[in-house]
């Protein structure tokens, strides 16, 4: 998951839409004078987050890739608008009417991928799901188990949060949500990648906060983030099929670093052996260097904002940084 800044205006069409659907919906969940009847509560039917302008203005915010996972989408199948506070029902809260205030709410609205968004059992790692810990056997797939993962109407909140049930309930922040939204400056907090050239598969897991007051409410055992363990777990980001996809481009990149590293090494040798800088093992060595750098800018390239997986590529790309410095 990386972080996305989005304008905090929707796209202009799309402002008339959602305010006649906010009234029609204050009006069925809210009537005035009377108390709404919990038995026609649940009949609503939004329809304002399918508006097209909403949908292309998603599209090219994510560059056509799912918000939680990072996986295109686009070539694949549809995309789903997920609403970040569910809609019409709240898993946790038999009782909770949904957030229908949000529904058509620009900052609650998401592109996703149907394994993340839609509830069915995906193919995980067992463990605890609480506080994912990197063991012997993390990788070991025929250890897994099938378990129901994709978030669906599920937004856990924090021991210390408090759920807000109408729109004069007070500030959003006071909920301290569990699940991490990528338009929130923080992902990158509460979430790490596990590079091991012994085992090479992309496993997420949940980072150890640092002391931050912020961080409190988070903090799990061993100081890793609940946040994190409880993003990973709902959105279902170990699912199998999304570990081999993050893992194919590891190993890509593992591939170029090899050819770098042997690029950079061939380079110093024929410069060790070169005896002036117009002899033609110098002249050699520049265009190695060149290729090597060319090489680096392509790995570059697989880390931006539009590639598939780019928090994960940027992050294996710093670690690569500190390893291998070109001259």
């Amino acid at each position: 998951m990386r972080y996305v800044e989005r304008p905090d205006q929707p796209p202009e069409e799309y402002l008339e839409v959602a305010e006649r659907e906010f009234e029609r919906a204050r009006n069925h969940y809210q009537p005035q004078g009377q108390a709404p009847d919990p038995a026609q509560i649940k009949t609503y039917k939004f329809g304002a987050y399918k508006n097209a302008h909403v949908k292309k203005a998603l599209h090219e915010l994510f560059h056509g890739k799912c918000a939680y996972c990072e996986a295109p989408y686009a070539s694949v199948h549809p995309m789903d608008v997920e609403h970040y506070r569910p809609k019409g029902a709240v898993a946790e809260d038999e009782n909770h009417p949904g957030y229908w205030w949000l529904a058509m709410e620009w900052s609650n609205l998401f592109p996703s991928c149907i394994d993340c968004n839609r509830r069915r059992k995906q193919i995980t790692p067992s463990g605890d799901v609480r506080q994912v810990k990197l063991q012997e056997d993390a990788f070991e797939f025929s250890a897994s188990e099938g378990q129901n993962s994709g978030k669906m109407d599920s937004f856990p909140l924090a021991p210390t949060g408090t759920r807000l049930l109408a729109p004069e309930g007070g500030a959003l922040s006071e909920e301290q949500a569990l699940l991490l939204s990528p338009c929130e400056p923080d992902p990158g907090d509460h979430l790490e990648y596990y590079f091991d050239k012994e085992s090479p598969v992309s496993f997420l897991l949940p980072k150890k906060l640092s002391q931050a007051p912020q961080h409190a409410p988070f903090r799990g055992d061993d100081d890793l983030s609940l946040k994190g363990a409880t993003s990973i777990h709902v959105y279902g980001l170990n699912r199998l099929d999304l570990v081999q996809a993050r893992t194919e481009v590891l190993r890509r990149l593992e591939f170029l670093e090899t050819a770098v590293v042997t690029m950079l090494g061939l380079a110093e040798q024929m410069e060790a052996e070169a005896s002036s800088d117009d002899d033609m093992l110098s002249r050699g060595s520049r265009l190695v260097r060149n290729l090597a750098k060319d090489t680096i800018a392509e790995m570059a390239r697989m880390g931006r904002d539009a590639a598939p997986f780019s928090a994960m590529v940027q992050a294996w790309l710093k670690d690569f940084r500190d390893r291998v410095q070109p001259q």
